[in-house]
């Protein structure tokens, strides 16, 4: 099955456990964060990425330009391990992992997350690639990714028993948009997927496809 199929029976799932009142309200959030133009404003295909170096979740420093060095570089942005979608898209991402690196390319996550909570997410879903804490948005918000969890939100997410601030080590409660990048090695992105909607992420195989597209390194 794949991701795009998981994720909608996911969504199913939770909308049909959820009042309606709530179901409306996400659901208008949802649909405001895309009106808000939030995702032409982000990094887009043909952008150059910034220099990017965080924290893994063991605390040691990772410089995605050194990892550009060595060949392309996936990078998918998540909201954190307490969001079952992104916990859907890791595993997913995990899969491919190999195929990944046969083709010569390295795969990280980003998230908001302290070190501490990005290795909780890490060891749960058995993950062998680096998960990387953006404390503060910061990477994120260079990129354009940074949106504030709306107040109507925040008490639903709390019923959930989701502490986005005690995740994130802040209390700004903000959050990325899912996206996931394909960089070259020269830093010029050569594949971009970004939506506003939460529960929507790219599909491995895309990934995997645009990678055997590229020239095999020497």
């Amino acid at each position: 099955m794949s991701l795009t199929q998981d994720l909608t029976n996911l969504q199913a799932n939770n909308r049909a456990q959820l009042p309606a009142d709530v179901a409306t309200t996400m659901a208008q959030a949802t649909e405001d964060l895309a009106n808000s133009g939030i995702v032409d404003r982000s990094l887009k295909l043909g952008d150059m990425l910034p220099a990017i170096a965080l924290l893994n979740a063991t605390g040691q420093t990772v410089d995605i330009q050194a990892l550009l060095a060595n060949g392309p570089v996936v990078m998918t942005f998540y909201r954190g391990g307490w969001c079952p979608y992104c916990n859907l898209e890791l595993r997913a991402y995990q899969q491919v992992l190999p195929e990944i690196k046969a083709l010569g390319a390295t795969l990280v996550a980003i998230t908001p997350e302290t070190p501490d909570n990005s290795l909780s997410t890490t060891e749960k879903n058995e993950l062998e690639f680096e998960v990387l804490s953006d404390v503060g948005n910061q990477v994120a918000r260079q990129i354009g990714l940074v949106f504030t969890l709306p107040k109507s939100l925040r008490p639903i997410y709390t019923s959930f028993g989701i502490d986005v601030p005690a995740h994130n080590g802040d209390q700004n409660f903000e959050l990325p948009l899912a996206a996931t990048y394909v960089i070259n090695p020269d830093g010029t992105v050569i594949h971009a997927f970004v939506d506003a909607d939460y529960t929507k992420r790219e599909e491995p195989e895309i990934i995997v496809n645009v990678l055997k597209k590229l020239p095999v390194k020497a």
